[in-house]
């Protein structure tokens, strides 16, 4: 099972490089991918959700879904897992992208951006909240275009991100008032 996984793993990144990528998709994907690098564009989000006071409560709980997020996935699951980077293993995969320097499992890129997005979708009206979710399942396919995750790596990253989402919102006392105050 573990093998035929790989190889349906393996086979969707060739593909992608083989059938999908294209210099305009190289042009919006690469930067798209590269401005979360070391979650510096989730930090920038965090940051103007912070400054603004209206948002400030959703800026909150943004902040405690991205710290949960990397301490369990660089701090934790990473180490542990261990697993691999796809274009050290899969013959003729090119890399888009620099090398990493941590392990694939789960992508951080994809768990961050899904640890913002759900907090956005579960305590904003609607039209945010989907867009949010667009951008963070960009991020995700993004870390498949240029090589550097397997498919199951985004797939947890995505994982983790709900959950801590989740565990942010229903932590904080007033979340479920924000909605309220987002609509009046």
């Amino acid at each position: 099972m573990t093998e035929s996984l790989m190889n349906l793993e393996s086979n969707i990144l060739l593909f992608l490089q083989n059938n999908v990528r294209n210099p305009i998709l190289d042009t919006l994907l690469i930067p798209f991918t590269l401005s979360n690098n070391a979650g510096m564009i989730c930090i920038v989000i965090v940051a103007l959700f912070l400054y603004f006071k209206k948002l400030r409560k959703v800026g909150i709980l943004m902040m405690i879904s991205l710290i949960l997020e990397f301490i369990l996935t660089n701090l934790i699951i990473k180490n542990w897992v261990a697993r691999v980077r796809p274009y050290e293993v899969i013959d003729g995969l090119t890399l888009m992208v620099g090398k990493a320097t941590d392990y694939s499992f789960p992508s951080g890129h994809t768990g961050s951006a899904f640890a913002l997005a759900v907090v956005v979708f579960m305590v904003m009206p609607g039209k945010y909240g989907i867009i949010a979710l667009v951008l963070a399942t960009l991020m995700g396919l993004s870390r498949l275009y240029v090589g550097i995750h397997y498919p199951g790596d985004v797939i947890g990253g995505m994982v983790l991100g709900i959950i801590t989402s989740i565990i942010a919102v229903k932590c904080f006392p007033d979340s479920s008032k924000l909605m309220k105050k987002f609509t009046e």
